[in-house]
């Protein structure tokens, strides 16, 4: 995948990647943030948090997994690498009618979970290829959990802050 993070990179990249989608979520008033239309696909930014806490469980899932001496299913039972869009659909009819405060919930809690495991995880068990067994021959433990935090957040922001533009700075 790229450059491997040491546990002090990966925090220091998530935190500010967390941060600058925390700022792009701050001017949206609640009451746009389950509007339809953010991403193509007819998201809206709830639908989009919805996204990033289920990649963030699913990631807590596997590493959870291995420590049991399991091989998840990746990315999930029933999907392969190639049906990520499959996956990711499946993912927003699961979340789509939460109500917003659990999805903000969420958003918040899991980042906290992520964190905190890395936290705890040496640089070795983050950056050695094939240290996990369910990780593959070609991403380290650190990769996965860099896609579903600082990559995502990043991911997240840029559609976010896209669509509120093109509402103008009051949401009109």
């Amino acid at each position: 995948m790229g450059r491997r993070l040491t546990q002090k990179e990966l925090l220091e990249e998530i935190q500010l990647e967390r941060k600058m989608l925390d700022d792009t979520l701050a001017p949206i008033p609640e009451r746009w943030m389950t509007r339809s239309g953010v991403t193509r696909g007819g998201w809206s930014v709830k639908d989009i948090l919805a996204h990033l806490v289920e990649w963030q469980q699913m990631n807590l899932d596997w590493y959870a997994a291995g420590l049991r001496g399991d091989k998840p299913a990746m990315p999930a039972p029933g999907f392969t690498l190639r049906e990520i869009p499959r996956l990711n659909q499946m993912i927003y009819r699961k979340h789509h009618r939460r109500p917003l405060y659990a999805v903000l919930d969420d958003y918040h809690s899991y980042h906290e979970r992520i964190v905190g495991l890395i936290k705890t995880l040496s640089d070795a068990d983050l950056i050695t290829l094939g240290r996990f067994s369910w990780t593959g021959p070609s991403w380290t433990l650190s990769d996965y959990l860099r896609a579903s935090t600082a990559a995502h957040y990043l991911w997240a922001r840029t559609r976010i802050r896209r669509w509120w533009k093109q509402r103008g700075t009051n949401g009109k």
